[in-house]
């Protein structure tokens, strides 16, 4: 039985604020792609998507409209933030490595928390769960963060304001040892309360990345014919690599 990661903050003690840190206003344009993807890549009766890493619901509040959509995600607090913003949406606490429902969705979707696969045995993994829940003739939508060839340290910030409660973030993704197959990111919080006081947080997150072509070898490994497209992002300097995996039928 694969045991349970340990969760960063931001998604446990801190994921009360995660809307705060990233508003689902932020993922309009990501989004639309999405959909744009899964409607060129599915027949048009198509009605159901597994999104597997749901984290805070921000790609369903988006995705919804046109699918039926069922979240899963290891923390069973990122499920409640979701279920806030999308209540009619199914949500299931589960492993992406390891969760077996039982039935089979037209498509499988997995955001940015595949980054969290930090080895080829955890990768492998989370294809499989994709492969075995999408039906013949469905396909599967991976987007990762980057890829070996397009990674690249940096920094970021951000935050929003509800009232007067806010959030606002430094974001330092950086490689401590090019050699492996993971990279660092460390989040620095600075979190206003409602009454005004403000404390800070520092939490940090290891993540995993792999080259384009073992991505694709997985791929096949699991039975699926996949690429990879890019996706030329408005608000980010250089395009976001994504993979389309079709489950033969």
């Amino acid at each position: 039985m694969t045991p349970k990661p340990h969760l960063p903050k931001m998604y446990g003690e801190l994921a009360k604020w995660f809307h705060l840190i990233t508003a689902p206003a932020e993922y309009e344009e990501e989004s639309a792609f999405y959909l744009k993807v899964f409607n060129e890549s599915l027949d048009p009766e198509s009605k159901s998507l597994l999104e597997l890493g749901s984290g805070g619901g921000n790609n369903a509040f988006h995705m919804k409209s046109r699918y039926a959509m069922t979240s899963v995600d290891i923390s069973l607090q990122m499920l409640e933030v979701s279920r806030s913003i999308n209540p009619e949406c199914e949500h299931i606490e589960g492993d992406m490595r390891t969760v077996r429902l039982g039935r089979l969705f037209d498509g499988v979707f997995v955001h940015d928390a595949v980054m969290y696969m930090t080895s080829e045995e955890h990768l492998r993994a989370a294809m499989e769960t994709a492969f075995v829940h999408c039906r013949p003739g469905g396909a599967a939508l991976f987007a990762p963060d980057c890829v070996s060839e397009t990674f690249r340290p940096e920094t970021s910030h951000g935050g929003n304001d509800d009232g007067a409660r806010g959030v606002r973030y430094l974001e330092w993704t950086w490689d401590p040892d090019p050699d492996d197959d993971t990279y660092t990111v460390d989040f620095a919080f600075l979190i206003r309360e409602a009454d005004g006081t403000v404390h800070a947080e520092h939490d940090r997150h290891v993540e995993g990345v792999f080259s384009r072509e073992t991505w694709l070898r997985l791929f096949k490994g699991v039975g699926f014919r996949a690429r990879s497209i890019r996706f030329e992002h408005s608000e980010v300097e250089q395009p976001l690599e994504v993979f389309v995996a079709l489950k033969p039928g």
